[in-house]
């Protein structure tokens, strides 16, 4: 199955717009998990049996366990999504930006070695560096186009020949970028008038929304902004917030909790 169509699936049978992002930190797991040589794959299978029915995605971010030298835990956890929550997408968090030889060799790592359903992407070398990874007809990505981060002005919102460079990223991911029809982008929940102005310009690509939770994105002001005619159409990302509702014997618990909290806050603005 394409990605789209799993992520259309979730937005319709699991009700759902929210991605639980996985981001293992060994400093912040639950007590009962310390000193255990498993404690990164318990901990991040303990959040996703704890949340799959509530998602439409997972997002491991890859750094955090590449920092750990935990490659193969990485590829564990995604197997096991797999295994146990078949129709769950998985959103490979990278952001890689190479092109040519090398961008084949990063779209192998994402594709083949870890076996996800999609991947985040860097343009700024432009589509040579988008282009690899279309080779991979039902897998997707996602573009960075207005990230979540104050930072991102410094290039993105400067405007060449009338156009912002985010608003062009929108129009080429939208159009002559889409050739396997799997794209999406990546627009934070901090910035709603930006994230509305791209809904406009790619009325029908999915959007994968950081910036709620820890960040302090608003939950109905993203979702008014982001939501496709149908109501569907956003990625909703929550990380710390939810993986680390508690490092009590509760964690699970407080995690479930956190997502129930926070997927019907998005049902409720849509």
């Amino acid at each position: 199955m394409k990605f789209i169509e799993m992520l259309s699936e979730r937005w319709q049978n699991a009700g759902s717009m929210l991605c639980v992002g996985l981001d293992p930190n060994p400093t912040r797991f639950p007590h009962e998990l310390a000193g255990r040589s498993t404690a990164l794959y318990d901990f991040c299978c303990g959040i996703i049996d704890a949340t799959a029915d509530l998602v439409c995605a997972f997002k491991p971010q890859i750094a955090y366990f590449a920092s750990c030298g935990a490659e193969a835990e990485l590829k564990a956890v995604i197997d096991y999504i797999h295994a146990n929550h078949p129709k769950v997408p998985v959103i490979l968090d990278a952001k890689r930006g190479d092109i040519g030889s090398t961008a084949e060799h990063y779209a192998r790592e994402a594709f083949e070695r870890y076996e996800a359903d999609c991947v985040t992407l860097s343009p700024f070398m432009g589509f040579d560096t988008i282009k690899p990874y279309l080779a991979y007809e039902n897998k997707g990505a996602f573009i960075l186009c207005r990230t979540s981060n104050p930072g991102g002005d410094d290039i993105q919102m400067l405007e060449v020949n009338g156009e912002k460079i985010y608003e062009r990223l929108a129009r080429l991911a939208a159009t002559e970028w889409n050739l396997n029809g799997e794209l999406g982008l990546v627009v934070g929940a901090t910035y709603p008038a930006e994230l509305a102005n791209v809904r406009r310009i790619a009325p029908n690509l999915p959007l994968l929304v950081p910036g709620i939770g820890a960040q302090g994105g608003d939950i109905r002001a993203c979702v008014e902004a982001g939501k496709t005619a149908e109501g569907t159409g956003m990625v909703i990302n929550s990380g710390r917030a939810i993986i680390y509702a508690s490092r009590e014997d509760n964690w699970k618990e407080a995690a479930r909790k956190t997502a129930i909290a926070t997927r019907d806050s998005i049902q409720a603005a849509v």
